[in-house]
């Protein structure tokens, strides 16, 4: 027996070396999981993952495999983890994990089960969908055939997630498998069996036993996808997203006062989530899409001459960026302050779409924005939506007339990376005073003459700036 012939040369080599091995310690085994499922939906990369599972120990399998390519000179290591189990075999361009085939049983109060050898069979019952129950096997007569116990192949055919087993039984085994359903429905762009979704609904709330890690990593896969406010529809729907961010949650819905109505804030989300999807790969950038506006429900006020108003939603939302961000285990670093600062200016470029902005009020927000200012800019663009195609298209020529005035500013100013044009040696060497807090002083009256356009942004015009007024800074505050 052979394996289909439309598999990379090398993984078939690879195949066969395990098949060996398998064969001389006189193990059956198999390769399921990932793999087979991306090989028959012509996913398949050069840099791909393998599992096998073998009837015996997976570590001995692992050790004579790596042995194996090693004493034929190809680069690779070895690792086991004799507490799982398990062992990784990796070369330069396949991991592969191997592990003796096992029965899982749970307490319904911990994610964490008790492990015991077993069958084949046991080992594909604890399988979480059946698209990734589908086994080829290893074994010598018998290669490349499939094993196919659950119909995966026609839920690949017919896109889509149903568990093997009962869904209530997987769900509870495991919980995090609903956030993998959800996972595999946006990357592969399947849906959920109505059986399947049913069991989620009902289950969501064990979620809770889960490590908030686990459930970031399974999130992030979902905001990376290329289209991810599926993830959210079905996270929302399912009642996953409550939860772990019921802040989002809270977004949704419409009120109504005197015939006016605002935008659902949930749904409008998820279209700037996508607009930012559609143009960049950045997580963090998509990351701000989806907090945009995380503040609007507690904001919300209706006023007679304005109608609907969310004043001051930017700067709270901004501020609860940590909270938020520690809960989901989100990492609370420069990339969190990149998205508390998308999210705190995201109002401000189109307030500059007047004639009558000031080209300082251009200056400021090129200072704020720093690098981040095209990031900003994308986010301000994609924040654009409307079913009032001639109100989109208004909106869109008043954001490139404050795009051109930006680029305009920045090259007659040079604002982007400002650093003060006078150093505080240079200010304690000319005025004759020692270090303290004046120097602070003084070189923020520099920086707001310049930003202000009250001087030019170069050094003489600054020295001579501050010569002429250091005398009326003098016991200031900094």
């Amino acid at each position: 027996m052979e394996f289909p012939h439309n598999i990379p040369a090398a993984h078939q080599e690879l195949l066969k070396e395990i098949s060996l091995q398998a064969h001389q310690l006189g193990q059956d085994s198999f390769l399921v999981g990932g793999y087979v499922r991306d090989f028959y939906l012509h996913r398949l990369q050069n840099d791909v993952d393998m599992d096998v599972v073998t009837l015996g120990s997976g570590i001995a399998l692992a050790e004579r495999v790596h042995e194996s390519l090693r004493s034929k000179g190809m680069k690779t290591s070895f690792s086991f983890f004799k507490q799982f189990g398990t062992a990784q075999v990796k070369t330069p361009s396949v991991e592969l994990e191997f592990i003796g085939a096992r029965k899982e049983s749970y307490r319904s109060d911990s994610r964490k089960p008790l492990v015991e050898e077993g069958s084949l069979e046991d080992d594909q019952n604890r399988r979480d969908f059946t698209i990734n129950s589908l086994y080829w096997e290893l074994n010598k007569d018998r290669l490349g055939v499939l094993n196919d116990p659950f119909g995966g192949l026609i839920d690949l055919k017919k896109g889509l997630i149903r568990t093997p087993i009962k869904p209530d039984k997987t769900f509870s085994d495991d919980p995090l498998r609903m956030m993998r359903a959800v996972r595999f429905a946006v990357q592969l762009d399947f849906e959920l069996c109505p059986e399947t979704k049913a069991a989620i609904q009902k289950m969501a709330s064990r979620l809770e036993i889960v490590s908030k890690e686990r459930i970031r990593d399974e999130l992030n896969k979902m905001v990376n996808s290329p289209v991810p406010s599926v993830g959210f529809m079905l996270l929302y729907s399912t009642g996953l997203l409550s939860q772990f961010f019921p802040e989002m949650v809270a977004l949704h819905g419409v009120k109504e006062r005197n015939g006016l109505r605002h935008k659902d804030n949930f749904w409008h989300t998820l279209q700037v989530l996508d607009n930012v999807a559609s143009v960049s790969d950045s997580l963090w950038l998509r990351w701000a899409a989806i907090m945009h506006d995380i503040a609007k429900p507690p904001t919300q006020r209706f006023e007679d001459d304005h109608g609907w108003t969310f004043h001051g939603h930017d700067a709270l939302g901004a501020k609860w960026i940590p909270r938020i961000f520690r809960r989901l285990s989100l990492p609370l670093d420069e990339r969190m302050r990149y998205v508390q600062k998308l999210v705190r200016l995201h109002l401000r470029p189109i307030a500059l779409v007047s004639d009558h902005v000031s080209d300082s009020a251009v200056r400021r927000l090129i200072f704020e924005a720093d690098n981040d200012i095209e990031d900003l800019m994308t986010l301000c663009r994609a924040d654009i939506t409307s079913k009032n195609e001639f109100k989109v298209r208004k909106f869109m020529r008043n954001f490139e007339r404050v795009e051109k005035k930006i680029i305009e500013v920045e090259e007659k100013d040079r604002i982007r990376n400002w650093k003060n044009p006078l150093t505080g040696q240079e200010i304690m060497d000319a005025l004759d005073i020692p270090p303290s807090k004046q120097i602070g002083i003084i070189k923020d009256h520099i920086k707001e003459a310049i930003l202000n356009g009250d001087i030019p942004n170069e050094h003489d015009a600054a020295f001579s700036y501050m010569m002429n007024h250091h005398q009326d800074w003098v016991g200031q505050e900094a």
